[in-house]
């Protein structure tokens, strides 16, 4: 630790004594226009990538292939906004429209990080998945105002990373006793957010990008001409920057930092449009809530997955204003929630193959009869109830009183230090395994299965019951 401080020093003396005689060192790059940068901002920018940027790079070198080829795409991501910074000191603020041509290098270098989760699934998926999904943090950049629709730029880094820690959290554990080159990668793309990008917005952007008053202006793309006679088509609604998704407005997706700057900046109420909910579509009279197992159930087994449903269509609404609805999304890794209050409630019923994401705290939190769903959450006041489910996947980054697992084969939690002290019950549930922090900031996940076999003995007049060990426990 010694070592690098002095290191740090030792170049800004340097740079220090460089401007002092009036030059320029030459350690200082050059923007895209050629001339020297001596901005601070520029500098500690240049410090950042050479310390955190650098040692991902280092990691991916020693893995290869697809973990190589992402770590590229996501430094030439941070070259992209190094120059954007640049520019931004030379440009006035622009409009929506401008901004959004504004910053579509970035955009573009974060789509390709994207497309390579697409298609057939890698054997290092969680890699690329942790990647592509973190460079949503560079959206910082686009920070425009408390009116803007997305969160503060130190707020707008950590809420990002929160959603690549959840694959990011898969690599340390699936390469754990496996290869010390991935988990070192891992490690080393965490702190290049948290503390790395997160202290550097902190120190010289808390407030968001400065643009120059008397600079240039930026103009959006000029639309493409009309064919000779036919009317001149309106302009279409800007790009959804960092986002995958098309770019038209989802009625069943919260507003989510960039996708509401660039999707729907003036749609004002974040339920406007929604479908009101008609008294077939409330839980409470669903006739296929009750707890009689059907003789079909009966018959394939308690590790059978759960019935999924595929007659609703996808939802993710807030009804009532107390209750957060998510129904039948297949395939979405980006669901988010993020304008929740502690009375409010969550529940998610019938995903599959699916991520969500809440921000902030909640009162309780369901999953019922889901597949292959991975849920993040922050802070809990009552309870995060998993059931009817099969392999999912739970992480608490917060604190949490209680966690239920009920009628489920396969489940993951991850716990925070904060949610130690949580009660965990268990009933007609299989394969669950708790992972826990280890001790010290670098600790490595620390797995525990919990036992699904007990031996029951009459003794003294009663029976007792002690759990199974498993191996190795």
């Amino acid at each position: 630790m010694e070592a690098k401080l002095i290191e740090r020093l030792e170049k800004a003396v340097a740079r220090l004594e460089g401007l002092s005689a009036g030059g320029v060192s030459r350690e200082f790059p050059c923007d895209s226009g050629g001339e020297a940068v001596t901005d601070p901002s520029i500098l500690a920018f240049d410090d950042f990538m050479s310390q955190y940027v650098a040692r991902v790079s280092a990691a991916a070198e020693k893995i290869g292939g697809q973990v190589l080829d992402v770590t590229k795409i996501l430094s030439e991501a941070f070259s992209v906004q190094r120059e954007l910074l640049i520019k931004i000191k030379q440009t006035q603020k622009p409009d929506m429209a401008g901004l959004a041509e504004f910053l579509k290098p970035l955009n573009e270098v974060i789509m390709k990080a994207s497309s390579m989760t697409e298609g057939r699934r890698s054997d290092f998926f969680n890699h690329l998945k942790t990647a592509a999904d973190s460079l949503t943090a560079l959206a910082w950049i686009a920070y425009a105002g408390k009116d803007c629709g997305m969160s503060m730029p130190i707020a707008h880094v950590e809420e990002s990373w929160q959603m690549a820690e959840f694959y990011n959290n898969k690599v340390l554990v699936g390469y754990r006793n496996k290869d010390p080159n991935h988990v070192e990668w891992a490690k080393a793309l965490k702190e290049l957010y948290l503390p790395g990008l997160r202290d550097y917005v902190k120190s010289h952007y808390p407030l968001g990008p400065v643009w120059n008053a008397s600079g240039k202006k930026v103009s959006p793309a000029p639309p493409k001409a009309p064919r000779s006679g036919a009317p001149a088509p309106p302009p279409p609604p800007p790009a959804s920057l960092f986002s995958s998704e098309s770019s038209q407005p989802s009625s069943s997706k919260p507003k989510d930092g960039m996708a509401a700057v660039f999707q729907e900046i003036s749609a004002g109420n974040i339920t406007s449009g929604l479908r009101r909910v008609t008294a077939d579509m409330k839980t409470k009279n669903w006739t296929d809530r009750t707890g009689v197992v059907a003789a079909s159930e009966k018959e394939t087994g308690a590790r059978s997955s759960p019935s999924f449903s595929k007659t609703g269509p996808p939802k993710l609404e807030l009804q009532m204003g107390r209750k957060w609805v998510v129904e039948n999304q297949i395939g979405k890794k980006d669901l988010v929630i993020n304008d929740c209050d502690a009375k409010q409630t969550v529940y998610i019923y019938g995903c599959k193959d699916s991520v969500l994401q809440i921000q902030g705290k909640v009162n309780n939190i369901t999953v019922d009869k889901c597949t292959k769903v991975g849920v993040v959450f922050k802070d809990l006041v009552a309870a995060c109830e998993v059931v009817n489910c099969h392999s999912v996947e739970v992480q608490c980054q917060g604190s949490a009183p209680t966690i239920s697992v009920d009628n489920t084969s396969g489940c993951q939690l991850y716990l925070s230090k904060e949610s130690l002290g949580a009660s965990i019950t268990t009933a007609k549930a299989s394969e669950i395994n708790i992972l826990v922090p280890g001790t010290g900031p670098d600790g490595d996940w620390i797995e525990h299965a919990l036992p699904q076999q007990f031996v029951n003995v009459f003794k003294g007049g009663r029976f007792e019951t002690t759990p199974v060990s498993h191996s190795g426990g």
